[in-house]
């Protein structure tokens, strides 16, 4: 049966409702693996609480990413350095943007971003660090960003064809650009290496108030064999530490097969 980890989005609720002490006490306390996104400086604090840091930013920025060629080089020593951080604290995924599209073609936003990721793959693979190309929505949070379809980054992991550059599945930013969720990770799971979470409308808690039914998303993420972290990202917009324990109660009944 595979391992599957459940991390909580730092940035989500910290500084906005709780402090870095408060959250990492929190998660750690209701029993969640790991941390994405957090800040260098409070990794120490992370790892003093027995929590992995399950993904970090890999190179800046959402906007300025890996389609442009004039972006190679900066992006390539910026994963280079992030990968040798990543390797020396144990940290499985750094995540990567294509890009905003800026008119750029889909066939040739692929190919660049590909290469870009090419010239950085073979340290990633020595290193034991996932290079993961980030899905995000271009139509309610990021106008115009390039991979904002699972076909294209998809594409881009088979072009690259590396273990170590594979996918971040957003689930919510998915639901808002093609819905389809439990049948479109099914046919891509080979190539998906990190989950996010959340619920729409309104990235918040995963509840009865959304729409994605996170229930049936879940088993079928066990079923494909999956091992690695469903990171939840949402906003809370009650309690923030009862919307973990909620989202991580979904998560511990579901992620596992019987």
């Amino acid at each position: 049966m595979s391992k599957i980890f459940q991390a909580a989005a730092w940035w989500c609720w910290v500084p906005r409702f709780l402090t870095p002490e408060q959250f990492v006490r929190g998660v750690a306390e209701i029993g969640y693996a790991g941390i994405d996104l957090a800040p260098a400086e409070f990794f120490p604090l992370i790892h003093a609480h027995g929590l992995r840091i399950s993904a970090i930013g890999g190179h800046g920025s959402i906007e300025s990413g890996l389609n442009r060629r004039e972006n190679h080089g900066r992006i390539e020593r910026e994963l280079r350095t992030n990968i040798e951080l990543a390797a020396r604290w144990k940290i499985p995924n750094l995540i990567c943007f294509a890009g905003s599209r800026e008119n750029l073609s889909e066939a040739e936003g692929i190919a660049r971003t590909a290469e870009g990721l090419r010239r950085v793959a073979p340290a990633a693979e020595a290193a034991g660090v996932t290079l993961v190309l980030e899905l995000l929505n271009s139509k309610v949070d990021h106008p115009d960003y390039q991979a904002d379809r699972t076909s294209f980054a998809y594409e881009v992991c088979k072009a690259v064809a590396s273990p170590r550059v594979k996918m971040l599945y957003d689930i919510y930013h998915m639901q808002i650009m093609e819905g389809d969720v439990i049948r479109t990770l099914r046919a891509t799971h080979d190539e998906i290496a990190h989950y996010h979470t959340a619920g729409n409308p309104g990235r918040n808690e995963l509840d009865d108030t959304q729409e994605l039914h996170y229930a049936g998303i879940f088993r079928a993420i066990a079923a494909t064999g999956y091992a690695g972290f469903v990171t939840h990202e949402f906003l809370p917009a009650r309690d923030p530490l009862t919307g973990l324990r909620e989202a991580f109660d979904i998560g511990a009944k579901h992620l596992s097969l019987p």
